[in-house]
């Protein structure tokens, strides 16, 4: 036959279109004629050997016929089997207002269900483990939920491990991680929001925050960010975070994360807003304060004596890391008459022997620990912890013994790395400000100190999230206002939320609960 049939023709033309629309599917509507709509997601799908289809003829009912699609690998067999195809080839639908809704209604037994009128709905859902449902003469889909990924089970995080308190931990799974949420706030005042992102990837994302505590005007503002990001795919949150962040440049975050769902759950009571990226258990956090870098969940957890002290010495680790190797470098090659005579004495004796100067010896030697530290936390946990015992031992004092590095450095170095560890958080900015003020000490001593020193903090009171400031001081001296920055004050004491954070500032009525005179249980 030198001639094409008619149908021929008419889905040779419809590939052709589909070829067309395959950038771009939001015009692609779906066909009452079940064979264009086969045509169709066949094509869309072509070379993808994970795609499943099925054809039903409904008992009794010769001139109808169904068409199913799913992808294999994220969907439930077996809900597919028993309550999907079985249904269909058994039942006749009663009901509604069209076919659709009657098979939704009265024969296909699942869950959750919906009725689409494009192909743009019908790839989204179909690759993300639903099943699509095509009927003869019905120019609409029905979207089946059968979602089953494979999945790790819930278990604490190993970045946020703690001594005690809940040891769940988030997962993979967007919706595995908003019930760990929502088992926790049991109000009808938390609320989610979900937007897809990514042009290729169409990653869901969902916002949580507190109705009657959030800051609409920061609400806004993040729903603002987000609409603005164009980009082909999102696969964890910091793709995300880098785009919509105050202080781009800065080394320091100005947004928070966290693995935990205890320490969303505090935040959300706070009045910030989280954000939940499917496929990643780190789950942003905003606004974020400069103090966060420096405080726990579990100082929440135990006696506020105990946890302000770990605070502290939180904050003090982070001036010691950045500013110890620096000090040291001022003090030897500029200002030694600081120094009692002794020890500068023991400290030249070190140094004759050394060959490289004090400024490069530092340089090198944190760049040695970084290195060794680096190592240790992407090899397995065996390997990592010997490598580091070999690392601190081995080398040390082989290149003490070999003349190499002075003894005093090592210490310096030890000391740097070890208050470096105590604040995992700030590991990024650490090595950039550490570098940076030990080459300003080393050109101008004290004076290069102190300017490197006085930069830092400029930059850290120059950081704002999302139009709040991340450091600054409160506006008076008042308890409520500074309970939980240096210290953690007792709970009984906690009354209020943070200022910059929401109107909505009472935490708790009553405060202190008062004792009574005599022993109750008598």
């Amino acid at each position: 036959m030198f001639f094409k049939k008619p149908r021929e023709r008419k889905i040779q033309n419809l590939e052709k279109q589909v070829e067309h629309w395959n950038t771009s599917l939001d015009d692609l509507k779906i066909k009452s004629s079940l064979d264009e709509n086969i045509t169709i997601i066949k094509k869309l799908f072509e070379n993808m050997d994970m795609m499943r289809y099925k054809t039903i003829q409904m008992k009794g009912k010769s001139e109808k016929r169904y068409f199913l699609a799913f992808c294999d690998g994220v969907v439930d067999s077996e809900i597919i089997n028993t309550h999907i195809v079985k249904p269909l080839m058994t039942l006749t639908p009663t009901g509604g207002d069209s076919l659709l809704e009657a098979l939704l209604s009265s024969v296909v037994q699942v869950g959750e269900s919906k009725i689409v009128d494009n192909f743009k709905n019908v790839v989204e859902n179909v690759t993300y483990g639903d099943t699509i449902l095509f009927a003869e003469g019905c120019n609409q889909a029905a979207i089946l939920n059968t979602k089953h990924f494979a999945l790790r089970s819930i278990s604490e995080p190993d970045n946020e491990k703690i001594l005690g308190g809940p040891r769940e931990g988030f997962t993979e799974s967007l919706t595995q991680n908003l019930s760990q949420i929502i088992r926790r706030l049991r109000t009808h005042e938390f609320k989610t929001k979900f937007i897809t992102l990514g042009r290729i990837t169409q990653t869901s994302i969902c916002l949580c925050y507190i109705d009657s505590v959030v800051d609409k005007g920061v609400l806004q503002e993040l729903f603002r960010r987000l609409e603005q990001i164009d980009i082909d795919g999102v696969l964890e949150e910091n793709y995300i975070s880098e785009n919509i962040r105050d202080n781009r440049y800065s080394t320091f975050r100005t947004t928070g994360y966290t693995e935990r769902p205890d320490v969303v759950v505090g935040k959300l009571l706070e009045g910030r807003i989280a954000m939940l990226v499917d496929g990643s258990p780190l789950v942003f956090t905003a606004p974020y304060f400069f103090i966060e870098n420096f405080q726990s969940n579990e100082d929440y957890y135990y006696s506020f004596y105990y946890t302000s002290f770990s605070r502290f010495l939180r904050i003090c680790a982070f001036f010691l890391t950045v500013a110890v190797p620096g000090f040291y470098l001022a003090v030897v090659a500029f200002h030694q008459e600081m120094l009692p005579v002794q020890l500068l004495m023991k400290l030249a004796l070190e140094r004759q022997s050394v060959p490289l100067p004090a400024a490069i010896e530092a340089v090198i030697m944190l760049l040695v620990f970084d290195i060794l530290r680096e190592t240790g936390m992407r090899m397995p946990s065996n390997v990592g912890h010997a490598l580091s015992i070999v690392g601190a031992l081995v080398i040390g004092q082989s290149a003490v013994e070999a003349s190499l590095v002075a003894a005093p450095m090592i210490i310096v170095v030890a000391a740097t790395g070890i208050t470096g560890l105590l604040i995992p958080k700030l590991n990024a900015p650490i090595i950039f400000w550490r570098i940076l003020i030990l080459l300003m000490s080393a050109t101008f001593g004290f004076y290069g100190l102190t300017i490197g020193l006085s930069l830092l903090f400029i930059h850290m009171s120059n950081l704002t999230s999302f139009g709040v400031e991340q450091l600054s001081l409160p506006g008076s001296f008042q308890f409520q206002n500074i309970k939980d920055i240096f210290i953690r004050a007792p709970w009984f004491k906690m009354v209020e939320r943070p200022r910059s954070l929401t109107r909505n500032r009472v935490r708790q009525s009553g405060g202190e609960v008062r004792q009574s005179g005599g022993d109750e249980r008598g």
